[in-house]
């Protein structure tokens, strides 16, 4: 009888001590340790710590693509609403965190964009990813007539997740939601008004 898998347990470890140690900062140990894994039990898994980083990071990314479709498919809001509803909803879980994490997509970029083609390049895939759903319900806003149509629905949506990215990065600064409150006031009364 083979033995039971130990990677579902070292990826869900991964992800907690990555949000907590950042991607430079976790060792094998670390997560295999938080896993209560035996430390060849990583390799037997991941070729790398790269290959693991993306693994860690392709399950963070299904988390979200949930939470967007959660805001994004509630068809009882106007498309400008759903907007506004998927922030808030990232607002209260980060409020839950104490404000303290952020997103582990927006923290990889900063920390392992530089120093890993393979992270750099999965990070460019999913923001390509992470934008349709944004754009799609930015078009029907502006076929409604809720936002205004200057602007390219893809061009708006990398706008609103790479802005929405440095108010999370300055809300773990602060340990506030300050930064995140800021951002969706004026991103509403600004780029996402109701046309006059």
């Amino acid at each position: 009888m083979p033995k039971p898998s130990n990677k579902d347990a070292i990826l869900d470890a991964g992800l907690k001590v990555m949000f907590r140690t950042g991607y430079h900062g976790t060792s094998v140990r670390d997560v295999t340790a938080a896993a209560g894994a035996p430390q060849g039990s990583f390799t037997n898994h991941f070729r790398s710590k790269e290959a693991f980083a993306s693994e860690v990071l392709n399950r963070y990314f299904e988390i979200t693509k949930g939470l967007v479709a959660e805001a994004l498919e509630d068809d009882s809001l106007t498309p400008r609403a759903r907007l506004r509803r998927y922030l808030d909803i990232i607002t209260g879980r980060l409020e839950a965190d104490g404000y303290g994490r952020g997103c582990l997509i927006g923290d990889l970029s900063l920390e392992a964009a530089g120093s890993s083609e393979m992270l750099r390049s999965r990070l460019g895939e999913i923001f390509a990813e992470w934008r349709m759903p944004f754009a799609a319900c930015i078009r029907e806003a502006q076929a409604s007539g809720e936002i205004d149509s200057e602007f390219e629905p893809e061009e708006l949506a990398d706008f609103l997740l790479a802005s929405w990215q440095g108010a999370i990065l300055r809300m773990k600064v602060d340990r506030t939601p300050r930064a995140l409150e800021r951002f969706k006031t004026i991103a509403f009364k600004t780029v996402f008004r109701e046309p006059t």
